[in-house]
């Protein structure tokens, strides 16, 4: 457990740069350089990220229980993940998705963690989606109360919301058919 908790202090921690030390991360940026400071929050973040992966993995050979879902729960979770996909893909390709939503891929980050935790009771689980529950929640109000950075001016064309609806929709049916159980051993739909 340990191994998931650093790794989720490092992934996050990194990620949270702009919430807790703004004027930090600007500095850092005006004196490295936007590419350099990017290669390392970057390279920070895949570190993190392999911690939670392998620190997932420790936990699950000895589980803890918290809460025992529900059996409408396993129904109920596929179906709230649908939209995390385009919502994913919509955060990326400007039209009214990220209109609408503001911050799509932290709306995306929120559904997820929600569903996993709504389908998920063991310690390992409640903490890694429980973290990243509230870090996305955290996130949202800090960047309600900061100006917005400059977004790259990327032109709208007619068909970007449709097609990030169909390739998430895509992606959404090759998780839960094939690449959830390949990736870790369990299908979200038993």
């Amino acid at each position: 457990m340990v191994v998931l908790i650093l790794g989720l202090i490092v992934f996050l921690g990194t990620h949270s740069v702009s919430i807790v030390a703004p004027a930090w991360r600007e500095h850092m940026v005006a004196s490295l350089g936007e590419g350099r400071w990017k290669g390392m929050y970057s390279l920070a973040s895949l570190v993190g990220l392999v911690l939670i992966v392998w620190g997932f993995s420790l936990a699950r050979h000895t589980p803890v229980v918290v809460y025992i879902p529900s059996a409408g729960m396993r129904v109920v979770a596929p179906l709230l993940t649908l939209p995390v996909f385009p919502l994913l893909v919509g955060a990326y390709v400007p039209g009214k998705i990220r209109a609408i939503f503001k911050h799509p891929m932290l709306v995306a980050v929120k559904l997820w963690a929600l569903s996993h935790l709504l389908a998920n009771g063991m310690l390992h689980e409640v903490i890694l989606f429980g973290a990243l529950l509230a870090w996305a929640v955290v996130l949202r109000i800090s960047l309600k109360r900061r100006p917005p950075r400059p977004a790259p001016n990327i032109p709208v064309k007619r068909f970007n919301d449709a097609s990030a609806i169909i390739v998430g929709i895509v992606i959404y049916l090759a998780t839960v058919f094939v690449l959830h159980r390949l990736v870790f051993g369990v299908s979200p739909l038993t």
